[in-house]
């Protein structure tokens, strides 16, 4: 059992018996652990203590920073800028395939592609000649995830490269950097010019902080597409990279994720407790296009 999925066991534990208020010697025994060991770990994986972590799960966090993204958003896509995808300040340029690519289903291109250890579980990453193409979280067993990706683009060659893999992952997920390093990362998508569009607006969505489906298609100029928006964030390809998990129904429920609900949610309480406010300042991305 890795650390991920002890703390999920902890959060399905909860959901059923918060109302009791379970203490810390409770929780580790549901977590297989010492007391001792049990804070020490949670508190390295969420970087706060059980008890503040906890409180970034609630309803009412949510819809705290529901009102805190706003206008960070809103201030965004003014000025053109966009917040820190990561805690590493990290920038993403975004580039679509072209037409030609996309019948051409990646023939005569060596694809790179690996599994790796995240603080979310297994993941599979995949980097084309034009850019990372494939991020996804495995829950389903690695030998269905791998055919799942590949069949992104069926005519290329894939080379298999765990090594090369996890050391990227564990860039991407280094919270320790926290600026330390400035990493350009180009993401390769698929998609329809709504879809790209909708992708690149997701790009805007501070770490630590949320949207809706219905305040993203307002910033974007499109404020009756909200349906749209919403299945164009589904449709994302490259989890975590393209922040889709930022975005929650207005009410202040988290909504669906297409890799677990309950991984959205841990997703969303590990950036908001690793992130203080001070460090959301905007940083600059840079997009291009090739259609």
């Amino acid at each position: 059992m890795n650390d991920f999925e002890r703390v999920a066991r902890i959060i399905r534990y909860l959901d059923e018996r918060h109302s009791t208020q379970p203490p810390l010697s409770t929780l580790a025994r549901e977590a297989r652990l010492s007391p001792f060991h049990f804070h020490r770990l949670f508190s390295a994986w969420a970087g706060v203590t059980p008890k503040n972590f906890l409180q970034c799960l609630t309803f009412a966090h949510a819809r705290q920073l529901l009102q805190r993204g706003e206008s960070v958003l809103d201030t965004a896509f003014e000025t053109g800028l966009s917040g820190p995808g990561r805690l590493h300040d990290l920038c993403v340029r975004l580039e679509a395939a072209s037409p030609g690519e996309i019948k051409s289903g990646g023939a005569g291109w060596t694809i790179s592609a690996g599994f790796g250890a995240s603080p979310f579980g297994d993941v599979l990453i995949a980097q084309s000649p034009r850019g990372i193409c494939h991020l996804s979280f495995v829950d389903g067993g690695r030998k269905a995830a791998w055919k799942e990706m590949t069949q992104l683009w069926p005519n290329a060659r894939w080379r298999r490269d765990d090594s090369t893999a996890g050391r990227f992952l564990g860039h991407l997920f280094d919270s320790s950097l926290n600026g330390a390093r400035r990493r350009t990362l180009t993401a390769f998508v698929k998609g329809t010019p709504f879809q790209v569009r909708v992708w690149r607006a997701l790009l805007r969505v501070p770490s630590g902080q949320l949207t809706t489906y219905g305040r993203l298609a307002s910033a974007m100029g499109m404020p009756s597409a909200a349906r749209a928006v919403g299945s164009a964030v589904g449709r994302n390809e490259l989890s975590w990279l393209i922040p889709c998990h930022r975005v929650i129904r207005q009410t202040g429920v988290v909504g669906d994720y297409r890799w677990g609900k309950e991984r959205k949610r841990l997703m969303i309480a590990w950036e908001s407790a690793r992130a203080p406010l001070a460090h959301r300042e905007p940083s600059p991305i840079h997009i291009t296009h090739s259609l």
